[in-house]
C-alpha cells in the first residue's frame, strides 16, 4: 500500500481538550465570528515564520510561492477553506500543535468561558484559539505540508468528538497550511461570501500578507501607522482616518509615531472635527483600535488614554504584547501603562504645540473637546502641561468667542496682583453684569469668564498655576487687591463713619434673620447697593452642588453693602430717624431679594414678590399722605 493510501492513524485527546471541544461543539455562544480571526491570525504568524527564514537565507520547499492567504467559500456544499503558504507543519508537529498536547491556557479558557457568557471572543486570548473553528464546523480537515523540502505532507481532520485522525497528504501538495471546515446547519451563513469578507474587514483587515476571498484581494487598506510619516501623504492620512473612525469629516490634527523605549509599539491618532458627544453622552465608539501583530485584539480599548482624551480616536499596535492576553490582563499589563504614560505625553505635547504654530485649528480643537479635556484637571502628573492647553473667554477679550491661555494672562497681569481670578455664568452677559466684578473693572485686573459646569470643578481643582492661587471672583478677598490702583478716583462719599454704617448693617441682619449669614460693609462694590457673597466656595459650585445633591441646603450667604450707593444712604438716613420704621424693614427685604436675583439664588419667589410689594405698598402710602397734606394745606 502507498503511503498516500495508508490508512489514518487515529488518536485520543486528551482530557482537557476533549473537555473544551465538547463545549465549543455544544454550546450557545457570543461572538462566534472569531474563529475566522483566529485561523487568519494562525496563517499571518506561519507566513511570518517562513518569510524570515527566507530572509535568513534559509532554503524552503516551493520558493517559488507568494507570501499569501487565500480564503474560498462553497455555499453549495457549505464549506470554507482558509490556506496560506506558511510555514506548514509537519506529521509531528500536527499532531502536537492540533492534538494530543493540552496548551497551558485550556484549563482556564474552559473556567472563563463558563462564567462569560459563552463568550467565544475569548478563547485567543488563552492560547487555544485553533479550536474555535468547531463553534461552526461539523468537521475541519488540515492539511499541511512544512518548509522543510523533505517532510511529506499530511492530513488532521477531527470532527470535534474526543478522537482525530492523521492520514498522507497527496505528494503534489505544496508548501503551506489548508484548513477546510465543513459548516454546521447553524452556520451555514459563514459560507457567504460577503459575510466572509465583512468578519475579515473587522478583524483583519491591516494583516500585513495579501488576503485573497474568492480571489480578489479583501485588505486592501495599507497598516500606515506602521510606515515613516515621510512616506505619506495628508490625503492618505484624512483617508485612514474615516476608514477608522466611520467619520466622512477629515481630522482637526493628528499624532503619528513610534517608540522603541521603554516599549516598542507604533500609533496613529486623530482629532475629530466634531465633538460627537451629546448632552454628556459618551459616544458608543470611544476607545482605541488595538493591535498585536497586526491582528486586531480590540476595537474600543479604553486603557490606553485617560478619561480627559477620550476624544481621539485611532490606533496603536505593540509586537511586544502577547496575541492571547485577555481583556482583564490587559488592564494589568504593565507594558499597557508604560505605553498609556507615552501616548499622554506625546498627545499633550503635540495638542501644545498645535496651539503655539496652529492656533486657528487649535481654537476649533478647544471648540468641540476643550470641555472634554478639562476633566483632566485632576491628573496631578500632568497638571501644569493640561493647565497650559486650558482656554477661556475673559473681561479683556472684545468678542465672546476670542479666547485665551493662563500664559496669557499671567503675562498680562499687574506687577502686584496675587490670585488668578474667575467667574462662571451661563453667558457672557450674565457674567460681565455681575456685581462681583465691579472691582475688578476698577482696577483694571482681568477676570476669566466661564460657561461651563466642569469649569467650576477644573479651576479650583488646578488650585494654582505658576504658584499663583486659583479664586473665583465673587469669594475673593478684596485685601488682595489692595495694592493695585484705581484707574479713576471712586465717586460718592460714604453716608457716615464706618462705625454707624456698621450699625445700619447689623439692623438690616436683624431684620433679614436666618435669610443670611450676616450683612457687612463692602469693599468690593462699586455701583451696585449690595451683593451676596457665599462663604468657602462660589456661588455657582454651591449651585452645582445643590443641583447633583438636592438635599444639600445652602448655608446662608454674606449680604454686602455699599456705603456709596445712594440706596444705601437713604436707608442710613431713615435708621438714623428710626430704626423701626416699616420702610427700612421693606427696603431690607428687598434689597436681599434683589442680590439674590442678580447670584440667580432666589428659591421663595412668592416671598421676593411680597417683599417688592411691601415697598411700593409703604412708598405709594407716604406719597398719598404727602399729597393729602399738601392739599389740605
Amino acid at each position: 500500500m502507498s503511503e498516500a493510501n495508508a490508512a489514518p492513524a487515529r488518536y485520543e485527546f486528551q482530557a482537557e481538550v476533549r473537555q473544551l471541544l465538547d463545549i465549543l461543539s455544544h454550546s450557545l455562544y457570543t461572538h462566534r465570528d472569531v474563529f475566522v480571526r483566529e485561523l487568519i491570525s494562525n496563517a499571518a504568524d506561519a507566513l511570518d515564520k517562513a518569510r524570515f527564514k527566507s530572509i535568513k537565507g534559509e532554503p524552503l520547499a516551493d520558493p517559488d510561492l507568494a507570501f499569501e492567504i487565500s480564503i474560498e467559500t462553497d455555499e453549495k456544499n457549505k464549506t470554507i477553506t482558509i490556506a496560506d503558504t506558511g510555514i506548514g507543519m509537519t506529521r509531528q508537529e500536527l499532531i502536537e500543535n492540533l492534538g494530543t498536547i493540552a496548551r497551558s491556557g485550556t484549563a482556564e479558557f474552559i473556567r472563563k468561558f463558563a462564567q462569560e457568557s459563552r463568550d467565544v471572543n475569548l478563547i485567543g486570548r488563552f492560547g487555544v484559539g485553533f479550536y474555535s473553528v468547531f463553534v461552526a464546523s461539523a468537521r475541519v480537515e488540515v492539511t499541511s505540508k512544512s518548509a522543510l523540502a523533505d517532510e511529506a505532507p499530511h492530513v488532521w481532520s477531527c470532527d470535534g468528538s474526543g478522537v482525530f485522525e492523521i492520514s498522507p497528504a497527496p505528494a503534489e501538495t505544496r508548501r503551506g497550511t489548508r484548513v477546510k471546515i465543513y459548516l454546521r446547519p447553524d452556520a451555514e451563513e459563514f459560507a457567504q461570501k460577503e459575510r466572509l469578507m465583512e468578519i475579515i474587514r473587522k478583524y483583519s483587515n491591516f494583516v500585513a500578507f495579501p488576503i485573497r476571498l474568492n480571489g480578489e484581494q479583501v485588505n486592501k487598506i495599507t497598516a500606515i501607522w506602521r510606515e515613516p510619516k515621510s512616506s505619506i501623504s495628508k490625503e492618505q492620512y484624512e483617508e485612514f482616518y474615516k476608514f477608522i473612525a466611520h467619520d466622512g469629516e477629515p481630522p482637526l490634527t493628528y499624532i503619528h509615531f513610534s517608540a522603541d523605549a521603554p516599549i516598542q509599539f507604533s500609533a496613529l491618532l486623530f482629532v475629530p472635527k466634531n465633538n460627537v458627544e451629546f448632552f454628556g453622552i459618551e459616544a458608543p465608539d470611544e476607545g482605541l483600535h488595538l493591535f498585536v501583530r497586526r491582528v486586531l485584539i480590540d476595537a474600543k480599548f479604553k486603557d490606553l488614554l485617560p478619561r480627559y482624551l477620550r476624544f481621539l480616536r485611532g490606533v496603536v499596535e505593540s509586537d511586544d504584547l502577547p496575541l492571547n492576553i485577555s481583556r482583564e490582563t490587559l488592564q494589568e499589563n504593565p507594558h499597557v501603562a508604560k505605553i498609556r504614560s507615552t501616548l499622554v505625553s506625546k498627545v499633550l505635547a503635540h495638542l501644545q504645540e498645535t496651539a503655539k504654530n496652529e492656533p486657528k485649528v487649535y481654537k476649533e480643537l478647544w471648540k468641540q473637546h476643550g470641555r472634554i479635556l478639562k476633566e483632566g484637571y485632576n491628573d496631578f502628573a500632568n497638571k501644569e502641561k493640561l493647565a497650559a492647553l486650558f482656554r477661556f473667554n475673559s473681561s479683556k477679550c472684545e468678542k465672546g468667542d476670542d479666547l485665551i491661555s493662563l500664559d496669557d494672562y499671567m503675562a498680562r497681569k499687574p506687577a502686584d496682583q496675587q490670585e488668578i481670578y474667575y467667574l462662571s455664568g451661563p453667558d457672557r452677559k450674565t457674567v460681565e453684569n455681575h456685581p462681583a466684578l465691579e472691582l475688578f473693572k476698577a482696577k483694571d485686573v482681568e477676570v476669566l469668564y466661564c460657561y461651563e459646569p466642569i469649569d467650576e470643578f477644573a479651576l479650583p481643582g488646578l488650585y494654582d498655576y505658576q504658584r499663583l492661587p486659583i479664586v473665583s471672583a465673587d469669594i475673593a478677598d478684596p485685601a488682595k487687591l489692595e495694592k493695585i490702583p484705581f484707574k479713576k478716583e471712586l465717586e460718592g462719599e460714604p453716608a457716615g463713619d464706618r462705625r454707624e454704617l456698621e450699625k445700619l448693617a447689623r439692623r438690616l441682619r436683624d431684620i433679614l434673620g436666618e435669610r443670611v449669614e450676616d450683612v457687612r460693609l463692602s469693599d468690593r462694590l462699586i455701583e451696585s447697593p449690595a451683593v451676596l457673597v457665599s462663604q468657602g466656595m462660589s456661588s455657582q459650585l454651591e449651585k452645582l452642588m445643590h443641583l447633583y445633591m438636592p438635599e444639600l441646603k445652602p448655608r446662608p450667604k454674606i449680604l454686602e453693602i455699599n456705603r456709596r450707593h445712594p440706596l444705601i444712604q437713604s436707608l442710613y438716613k431713615i435708621y438714623r430717624k428710626n430704626a423701626h420704621d416699616p420702610l427700612l424693614q421693606h427696603a431690607a427685604e428687598s434689597l436681599f431679594y434683589t442680590a439674590s436675583l442678580l447670584d440667580g439664588s432666589i428659591d421663595d419667589p412668592h416671598a421676593a414678590a411680597t417683599a417688592v410689594g411691601g415697598v411700593l405698598r409703604e412708598l405709594l402710602d407716604r406719597y398719598a399722605q404727602t399729597l393729602q397734606n399738601v392739599e389740605s394745606e
